[in-house]
Formats: structure tokens, C-alpha cells, sequence
């Protein structure tokens, strides 16, 4: 897509066919409902310690609860993670645009960041912007549990 023709959707000047609208929403990980949906978010959601959804994951032991409202409404998503003993983000690091904030409940959970460790207990936060490497992994026997926020960037 050309700049041109972003610029021409962004100022209501052209129409994108559904092709163009898949492109821009896989382009912002977003469904197309994202984009033509015209209900309006609610300014406030409650979630309920018994209606926390399951939040997906493609992480391999590691369980998120969610406690925020729809991502796309919001800028910021939370979850009460779960992290298994030796569950890991992966051999790769991880980069993506937005900052994280960890709050440790219980256990410890270990994080690098830009190639730096950072070993978290109970009562530890870590906050940092995701657009540098990082990785994390739990190297302890016993299951980690943390509130984990995301900041998505605009």
C-alpha cells in the first residue's frame, strides 16, 4: 500500500476495498470488525473475579486471566498470569512496540531486557518498553503468579 492511499483513507478521501482493509487490519493485528465496527465501547468495564476470561497465548505454560476491558477500545491490557515451572517466552527475543509492567504475587519470575536480568520476587514490579529485546522464563519449582499489563503504542 502506498502512503498515499493511507493517507487518502485516513482523511475519508477513498473507500478501502475489503482486500486494502484485510492488508490494514493483519497490518495492525486487528480483526476487519476492528475497523467497520460502529457499536461504542462502553467507558467502563467491570470484570468480576468469576467472569475473568482467558486471554490467548501462544506461550506454552503460561495461563492469562484477563482483568481489562476489550483491547481494542482500550490502549492497555491486563492479566493475571500464571507461569509454570521452566515456561519460557522461547529462545528468541522478543521486540514489539509498547511497553509491559510486571507486579509479582507470588514466586519468582526472571526477565531480560536489552540484555540485562532482572530476577523478580513477591512485591517486585519490572515496567519497560517492549521495542527492546527481551525474553523472560520462570526458574523456579514452583508456578509464578503476576499481574501483567500491556501498552499497546499508537
Amino acid at each position: 500500500m502506498s502512503a498515499a492511499a493511507i493517507h487518502k483513507i485516513e482523511r475519508n478521501g477513498m473507500v478501502p476495498t475489503i482486500t486494502t482493509l484485510m492488508k490494514l487490519a493483519a497490518a495492525f493485528n486487528r480483526s476487519v470488525a476492528y475497523f467497520v465496527d460502529e457499536e461504542q465501547a462502553e467507558p467502563a468495564v467491570l470484570v468480576r473475579a468469576d467472569d475473568r476470561k482467558s486471554v490467548f497465548t501462544s506461550k506454552e505454560r503460561l495461563d492469562l486471566a484477563g482483568i481489562s476491558g476489550p483491547y481494542g477500545h482500550f490502549f492497555m491490557a491486563g492479566a493475571i498470569a500464571t507461569i509454570e515451572p521452566g515456561a519460557d517466552s522461547g529462545p528468541k527475543r522478543m521486540e514489539h512496540p509498547g511497553e509491559e509492567l510486571i507486579f509479582m504475587l507470588d514466586g519468582t519470575f526472571s526477565f531480560e531486557v536489552e540484555g540485562e536480568e532482572y530476577l523478580l520476587r513477591r512485591g517486585d514490579a519490572l515496567h519497560f518498553r517492549t521495542d527492546r529485546p527481551h525474553r523472560w522464563w520462570n526458574p523456579s519449582a514452583r508456578p509464578a503468579r503476576a499481574v501483567w499489563m500491556a501498552l499497546r503504542s499508537t
